[in-house]
């Protein structure tokens, strides 16, 4: 990768010449892109992470040139697959919608792009964490998941009998903009009171007036008994735990797996909201429904794009 946009970690052997039996997977962010080559089996090869976020089709010269050195390295394949954030369309030609700095995803060829010789599936990064998930993470063998990414905002996937729920356009699965508090302020999909809003990190500035910039400064200050900041947290988790509970009711999860940049705080977020879940959910077994903690990291959309792309070759 000459262009010096790359840090790539993880070698295996290559297997130049060789066996030519692999997928590509590629998660498009905002400012980083994350790239994996895996076996069909799901052992990763190679990761790479590509800082994509300097110009406009930076991510466009930075993901060819990924799929140029893959070849380069185990010969030609035809199993490539593409996680992006907005709306995909259910046949995986593309992105339809997104708002801000991506929406220059939206409508773009990437088979075309790419040259590749087979259709490159395109799925909704949250989607395509999940099915990472459900592959090779938290949810391996399970049939019925929910995922939420708590990040910037919140993402959300469903994994139902077995396979990922599109619905008529591809917006199923957008849990982030599920209404907990119809009096509350918007969110950029215009959604009042959203669960974005209750615990992303974009807005915990206008959740503490102004005294966090981030959600780890938060849970730092959580951590360390600052009784405001107990106060703020505690109620982003009590909504969330509402959220859940309904989405529970409606989908029956066997689990639901927590990801993203919040889910990185590990017991200070896990701990209460299990707590808050044994005052809202429904439980007529008599047991919860287990939150769980995502396994595969910044990892899971390319990986799960990788699989995507396997699973569309071979059906």
């Amino acid at each position: 990768m000459a262009d010096g946009r790359s840090v790539t970690a993880n070698f295996l052997p290559s297997r130049k010449g060789g066996n030519n039996m692999y997928a590509i997977g590629i998660d498009i962010g905002g400012t980083q892109t994350k790239a994996v080559r895996v076996t069909p089996d799901g052992q990763v090869l190679e990761q790479t992470q590509l800082e994509t976020g300097d110009t406009d089709n930076a991510w466009q010269v930075a993901i060819k040139d990924w799929v140029t050195h893959c070849i380069s390295e185990q010969g030609p394949t035809k199993h490539i697959g593409v996680s992006c954030p907005g709306i995909a369309r259910p046949d995986g030609s593309g992105i339809s919608w997104m708002t801000g700095r991506m929406q220059r995803v939206v409508d773009f060829d990437f088979t075309r792009h790419l040259q590749s010789q087979n259709h490159v599936p395109v799925l909704n990064d949250a989607m395509a964490a999940l099915l990472g998930e459900v592959w090779q993470g938290a949810a391996n063998g399970l049939e019925n998941v929910v995922m939420l990414t708590l990040g910037t905002g919140v993402g959300g996937a469903i994994y139902t009998n077995g396979k990922l729920l599109k619905g008529h356009t591809g917006r199923a699965g957008h849990l982030g903009h599920i209404t907990i508090n119809s009096s509350g302020p918007k969110d950029i999909c215009n959604t009042s009171g959203s669960i974005e809003h209750a615990i992303g990190n974009y807005s915990i500035a206008e959740r503490s007036d102004g005294r966090f910039t981030s959600t780890r400064q938060l849970v730092e200050a959580v951590t360390r008994d600052d009784v405001q900041a107990r106060e703020i947290w505690q109620t982003s988790i009590d909504q969330l735990a509402v959220a859940l509970a309904s989405i529970i009711n409606v989908l029956d999860p066997q689990c639901i797996i927590i990801g993203g940049g919040v889910a990185q705080s590990g017991a200070a977020l896990f701990k209460p909201l299990v707590n808050a879940m044994d005052h809202v959910e429904w439980r007529p077994t008599g047991q919860g429904v287990p939150i769980v903690a995502a396994q595969l990291g910044p990892w899971a959309g390319a990986i799960g794009a990788a699989f995507n792309a396997l699973k569309e070759g071979h059906a």
